[in-house]
């Protein structure tokens, strides 16, 4: 094989070092790769027919002696798939002599060239950019920013009967983002992302929210007060099926182009977030007793606690012998504890003050106060 043919057919290069108690020249390194590895793995994999067949290039050995001892390094360049060629690096280690001398063979790494290519490509672009940009005058790039800017206005396109502001993907696009405004669109289509519609304030347009049903949503809504309400109106009229923010504080709008794709790979299902849009009215009480139970059935042998609120989702799962300090801090938003343990008159006191509705449990110890705001559900009865 021709050194030009080896540079352009390899992907991976081998390195390994290698120790030995004597010393040994280039020719015993190389004797011993091929000579050990023998037989050792199938034919596929053996080194003389991989050399042979061009799959593995000319096998490269420095090596230094220092006071009777010999260490170098050996570099197996590969353009074997890196499965086959973790399994030829890992064979080098089986070699245990050199020539006369005991040897350990280490390997140190494998190399993906092509990702070393790769990178060198990148930095030299960027050097060629930034001397292209160091030509530019300062007038030139306020020019070129003011075309990009004119691009992206004239890429947004109008939705629906209410000519809604959106990105030119919406129409075909199988999943699509909804934003506040039109300045969102616009930053959006700044990185690249094709598929928003902005709703143009907190009454969401009839034309999004039949949208939403043939589509799969994205909300993506500003970090404050104004995102909030905007979420919440989309969640009654329309459905969506992720939700994600911007920082807190922050509008979609002035978002950089790392912060929006942070804020679209964290997106959340709304379900995680929200109760299921589907369950409309909280559940009648002898159905919530019924799912508490369910819940009691499920945290048996567990030694945890589920603090519910009222449309019983889980607020928080916490062990039981921390339930008492977690209650002491609770907020005022539970209306259940379920738990794998036994009811005291501790807990019940604790419960009454912070008004929740129920307390769950296996069993009851004794109670001698017994509120009339708590129910003390148990699995007996």
């Amino acid at each position: 094989m021709g050194k030009g043919e080896e540079l352009t057919t390899t992907k991976y290069l081998i390195h390994a070092q290698i120790n030995a108690n004597g010393i040994v020249e280039k020719p015993d390194v190389v004797g011993a790769v091929f000579g050990q590895t023998e037989g050792l793995l199938s034919n596929d994999l053996d080194l003389r027919e991989l050399q042979k067949t061009g799959r593995i290039g000319r096998i490269k050995v420095i090596i230094h002696s220092n006071s009777g001892r010999a260490k170098g390094e050996i570099v197996i360049p590969s353009s074997l798939d890196r499965i086959e060629t973790a399994i030829l690096a890992a064979s080098l280690e089986t070699i245990n002599r050199v020539g006369p001398c005991e040897a350990t063979i280490t390997v140190k790494k494998v190399e993906d060239v092509r990702a070393v290519k790769r990178e060198q490509v990148v930095n030299r672009a960027k050097e060629i950019y930034q001397g292209m940009m160091d030509k530019v005058a300062p007038e030139s790039i306020k020019m070129i920013e003011e075309i990009k800017e004119a691009m992206r206005i004239h890429e947004i396109c109008e939705f629906g009967d209410e000519k809604l502001p959106a990105g030119p993907n919406v129409h075909t696009s199988d999943a699509i983002l909804v934003v506040e405004g039109r300045s969102d669109v616009l930053n959006l289509l700044r990185y690249g992302i094709k598929n928003a519609v902005a709703v143009e304030g907190v009454n969401i347009p009839k034309s999004v929210a039949k949208l939403t049903k043939q589509k799969t949503v994205t909300a993506f809504v500003d970090g404050d007060r104004g995102g909030e309400l905007i979420l919440k109106e989309l969640l009654q009229v329309g459905e969506v099926d992720y939700i994600t923010r911007a920082p807190k504080g922050k509008e979609v709008e002035d978002l950089e182009k790392d912060e929006v794709m942070i804020a679209l790979r964290d997106k959340a299902p709304t379900e995680q977030l929200f109760q299921s849009k589907k369950a409309k009215t909280k559940p009648k009480i002898e159905d919530k007793v019924t799912v508490l139970k369910k819940i009691l059935r499920d945290l048996e042998g567990t030694g945890n606690a589920e603090i519910i609120d009222d449309t019983l989702n889980i607020l928080k799962e916490v062990k039981v012998e921390k339930l008492y300090d977690e209650l002491k801090e609770d907020n005022g938003e539970s209306y259940a504890v379920v738990f794998d343990g036994v009811v005291s008159q501790r807990l019940v006191d604790i419960s009454s003050k912070k008004g929740i509705k129920n307390l769950v449990a296996f069993e009851s110890g004794e109670i001698v106060k017994k509120p009339q705001n708590l129910r003390i559900i148990t699995g007996n009865n």
